[in-house]
């Protein structure tokens, strides 16, 4: 099984953390869109004898699309894929857009039409499932960060939202300039009260060339503390396991049944499929990336050439990803799997390096399987690196 995620890369305004890819000028939409679409089609033999499990809209924010862009590229997919019966949509949104969508559509559409909302016109082409970019419930957060929704309108989305889905993921951010744990754990239980079965949570980080790597420079904003960080991180870790949810990645938890299969498929090392300007993609033994730049990329397609640069994975690169997903993850690194895909040097270079974590209590070894221990847990991603093995072919 395999993915494919879109790339849209629109949104009404930059959030003060984001490095992402994206414009906030909508001028080029349409172009876009059928650029989108091009790519699909030229790419379609990559996945020739792989069924499509899941597509994911991604960016940017998807929900900036109206239903008939998102079931045009949806229909693109079916037409050139092989896609299994029943796939896992999802589609990222803003609060504010969903909000003002649903206004607007309950205004036009009259109360006995179907679909008589934005929501069942969503699972009416297909998506089944919603990641929400809450961020924060409280206003304060909100505009340091620069979110283009308030309170009220995070709130009232969720209402709404789940009324009409039960597979929403929201985002929540912690680490953030003058939030308290007080107020990080009512943004958890806030989540909670309306059985939300998966979180992603991330903590605030200070991204290069970004509004808040400069308001920070200038003292406008307080640094991210790492310290404050990790102990919410912790009370998030503690609180929604308590809950029943299954901290499946380092900064993911779901319900049993409600763990995302689009990124289940990443950390897993499955294949996936990037389109869209900056979007990955990956094979297995390749990966590539298309260029960062709307204007590029809109005519490279238009032209029918894609504008993707390609590198072929060392068998050191292959081992050091799967050292980093696999550490993030509830799955750990099997040892089995090292020997098998790498070999006994790759093994014994693995044990060795593990060998001052598992001291420290950071990393343990159970049935042929490395994991991060609890304490360890916010710290995954560095002690990867530590693991990593030079690449020297």
């Amino acid at each position: 099984m395999s993915g494919i995620y879109i790339h849209i890369p629109f949104c009404k305004q930059a959030c003060h953390y984001c490095d992402f890819h994206f414009s906030t000028s909508l001028k080029k939409r349409d172009d876009m869109v059928l650029a989108l679409a091009k790519e699909l089609e030229l790419r379609k033999d990559e996945f020739k004898q792989q069924k499509v499990e899941t597509i994911y809209f991604g960016g940017g924010t998807p929900s900036v699309l109206t239903i008939d862009e998102l079931r045009f590229l949806i229909e693109n997919v079916h037409k050139h894929y092989d896609v299994v019966d029943h796939p896992e949509i999802t589609l990222e949104a803003n609060p504010d857009d969903l909000v003002t969508r649903f206004n607007e559509f309950s205004a036009l559409v009259p109360e006995a039409a179907l679909p008589n909302s934005i929501f069942e016109a969503y699972r009416e082409i297909g998506i089944n499932r919603l990641s929400i970019g809450i961020q924060s419930f409280f206003e304060a957060d909100l505009k340091l960060m620069n979110r283009a929704h308030n309170q009220q309108e995070a709130i009232d989305c969720l209402e709404e939202a789940t009324r009409h889905f039960d597979n929403i993921s929201i985002d929540l951010i912690y680490g953030i300039p003058g939030l308290s744990n007080a107020h990080w754990l009512e943004n958890i239980d806030k989540a909670l009260s309306y059985n939300i079965p998966h979180i992603s949570s991330y903590a605030l980080t200070v991204e290069p060339k970004t509004a808040l790597q400069r308001f920070i420079k200038k003292g406008i904003i307080d640094d991210v503390d790492d310290a404050v960080a990790q102990e919410q991180f912790q009370l998030l870790v503690d609180k929604l396991e308590a809950k029943g949810f299954v901290h499946y990645e380092l900064s993911n938890f779901a319900k049993e049944g409600y763990l995302s299969k689009n990124n289940s498929a990443y950390w897993l090392g499955k294949s996936y499929i990037g389109i869209g300007p900056s979007a990955h993609s990956f094979n297995g033994t390749q990966r590539s990336w298309n260029v960062r730049n709307n204007s590029k990329y809109i005519t490279a397609l238009s032209a029918g050439q894609l504008p993707m640069e390609t590198e072929t994975l060392t068998q050191t690169d292959k081992y050091n990803e799967y050292i980093m997903t696999g550490l993030r993850t509830v799955w750990g690194v099997s040892l089995e799997k090292i020997m098998q895909d790498f070999g006994e040097s790759y093994k014994s270079y693995l044990l060795q390096q593990a060998e001052v974590f598992i001291e420290k209590q950071l990393l343990h070894l159970e049935h042929e399987t490395l994991k991060v221990t609890k304490k360890g847990k916010f710290l995954s991603d560095g002690i990867a690196s530590d693991l990593f093995m030079l690449n020297l072919e």
